[in-house]
This record gives C-alpha cells, structure tokens and sequence, in this order.
C-alpha cells in the first residue's frame, strides 16, 4: 500500500473505516457517500449536517465519533491485507468492477486475490444446485466447451456441484473464471475446493465483499449471489430444485435485466424444477446451446465481423407504434396500463399492437402483464 498516493491511501483508510462501521451495510454507505461526497468527508461534518443525510439515524451518527478506532481497524486491515497479498478494491476506485457499480445494492468493498482484470469484456455466469446430478455436471461442462470460441470469463460461487463444476471445466478449457465467495477471503469454504480456489488465480479472481477474519454466517451466502448476478453479462441455471440458491441468483439477475437462461430437465426431476418453473414464469429463455447466449448478447467469435445490435428505426411507424416504442426505449421496461395511460392508446388496440411488435421480435412480454424493447 505505501506505493499507492497519499491520497488514495487516505481515500482507502477512511472508505474501510465507514464501510467496516457497524450498522453501515451497502445502502446507507452510498447514502452517505452520495450526501457527504466522499467517507472522509462524511467524519468531518458537523452533526447537524450528517444528521440531514438520508438514512442515517442518531445511532449511525455515533460512528463518528469512532473515528480513531475505526480508522485504526482499517489500517491495520491494509496491512494484513498486504502480508496476505491480498487486494482491496474500493467501489470509488477504476480497478472496480465497473458492472457492480451500477448496482443500487452492490458491494463498497471488495477483497480479491488473483491476476484477472475484473472489467472483461465478456462474461457468463453459471449456476445450480449443490447436489448435482452426473447429467448437470455433464451438462455445465458442455456449456464451458461451447463458450470456448466466444471468450468469455465465467462466474460462480465455488459451492459443491454446478458451481465447482463450472469452474472447474473453465480452468481445463482455458478461460478465466470468478469465484464469488461467501466466505471470508482468507477462509475457503468449502475447504474441500482450496486447490481449484488457488488454480483459478493465475489466470482468475477469487472475491469476497467480507474482510479477513470476519466471521462467517449464513446469510453471507445469498448476499453473495448478487455479486455473481451483477458480473454476469447472462446467466445460466443448469440444475436447481424449486428453492434454492440458485433460484435466488436467477431472480436477481433477472431484475437487473440481464439474460438469464436455464437448462429445461426432466420433469420428474426434483433438481430441474427450478429451471422449468423458471421458464414457465417466462423469468428465464430456454438454454439450448451457446448460440444462445451469442444471439441475445450479440456476440461475435474471435475474428469474426462484430454483430451488430440492430438501431431502433422508427421510420415508417404509425404514431401509435412509434409512441409505443419511444416509450418503451426511455423506459426499459412498462406494464401495459401503464403504457396506455402514458400513450392514451386505448387497452384493446394496444395489446394488438404490442402482439404485432412482439411478433417481430421488437417487443417482448414479461410476467405480470409488462413489455420490454429487446432491439
């Protein structure tokens, strides 16, 4: 850390002081960062001001005044972390994941070893059950194989079953992979994986937004499944029973309007009825290979012509079509009351004209009765 600018270092020492404060969870910090411009700033204002910010009661104005201690935790973290060779990134800072911190409940912190570039270009995240069937592990390394020609780094949480499988096959074909961990950076969990852990940093990142030494509980683990949601350009659920973690990934990764796929299975299979679910709610398109994911991404193979997102072209649209349109462009995404009210087209001529768009691939329905631009 001593080689880092004075002020960088400051900026760090006060980021983890705040971020490690207790009570002090993602939200209320970007609440505060955005009031007080920055952690050290937020310690130096007077307390009627601070008082002022959004989310932050009398109890959380107490840890100013533990200012020296926190500060004196976080310095000793930096050089912990610094025996350890361990890597802080700090969500104020360009070596953080650029697609976390358009999150509204990404993490502020992050602790990686590894040798990867956490701004790739293109990634996939990969996903399933811990009690994975022969035919899911068959099926996740196929899915790495058939990635291979498109490069894409891959994302999972280092569990039993899909996870380390996905992994795994990642480090044979040679791609780079992410593990997202639940646990305490200096703690793998399970230990049964610490060799894949520390294969996938040479040319990957092992993560965690939990500091050394922290302690590990079980929340830690669905928390954890944002982060590999939000890495993840799309996402694929090979195997997952009707609750699970997995599910849980799919539905965040959802909301964030990512493309999440999921392998269909037998239908007597416990650990496929999340997947078919997933696509009967239509929260999840249907994995049949990696044209797929290629197709939805608009990703070209290595040496080939880049494809190209087809441009929104409004020329020749009626003014119902193109009001319909115009709306769902600035939206990204409406119920169909809504975009009556906002078009004053009438409900029965709009869900014909949304049928139409939709039947060329311009428009595209999503549970609870909303549509998307998908051009």
């Amino acid at each position: 850390m001593n080689s880092k600018p004075e002020t960088d270092l400051e900026n760090l020492r006060y980021h983890l002081a705040l971020a490690q404060a207790p009570k002090v969870g993602p939200g209320v910090f970007k609440a505060i960062l955005a009031y007080s411009g920055s952690a050290k700033a937020f310690f130096n204002l007077s307390k009627g001001k601070a008082s002022k910010i959004p989310r932050v009661g009398e109890k959380l104005l107490e840890i100013q005044k533990q200012a020296n201690t926190l500060i004196r935790n976080a310095d000793d973290l930096i050089s912990h972390c610094e025996k350890k060779g361990i890597q802080i990134r700090i969500s104020t800072e360009p070596n953080f994941p650029i697609r976390l911190k358009a999150q509204e409940d990404g993490p502020v912190i992050l602790f990686t070893q590894g040798k990867a570039n956490l701004n790739f270009e293109r990634s996939v995240g990969i996903v399933g059950t811990r009690s994975a069937t022969v035919y899911g592990k068959s099926i996740t390394r196929k899915i790495v194989e058939d990635l291979l020609p498109y490069q894409p780094v891959i994302i999972s949480g280092l569990a039993y079953g899909i996870d380390i499988e996905a992994h795994r096959a990642a480090l044979q074909v040679g791609l780079p992979t992410v593990a997202v961990m639940g646990s305490p950076i200096s703690q793998i969990y399970p230990a049964a994986h610490k060799k894949t852990a520390e294969q996938l940093q040479d040319t990957g990142i092992l993560m965690s937004e939990y500091a050394p030494g922290s302690t590990m509980v079980p929340g830690n683990f669905p928390a954890r499944n944002r982060i590999i949601a939000g890495l993840s350009d799309a996402l694929i659920v090979v195997e997952a029973a009707e609750r699970g973690g997995a599910l849980i990934t799919a539905e965040i990764a959802y909301s964030y309007n990512k493309e999440v796929f999921a392998v269909p299975g037998n239908l007597q299979s416990p650990f496929s009825e999340g997947c078919n679910q997933l696509i009967r709610k239509m929260k999840a398109s249907i994995y049949t290979g990696s044209n797929d994911i290629a197709e939805a991404l608009f990703w070209g193979k290595p040496g080939e012509e880049q494809v190209k997102k087809p441009v929104l072209d409004l020329e020749g649209r009626d003014e119902e079509d193109s009001a319909i349109l115009k709306l769902l462009l600035e939206k990204g995404e409406s119920e169909i009351d809504q975009i009556s009210y906002l078009t004053e087209i009438p409900l029965g001529m709009l869900s014909s004209r949304l049928l139409s768009l939709e039947f060329e691939g311009i428009v595209k329905s999503l549970p609870g009765k909303k549509f998307k631009l998908i051009v």
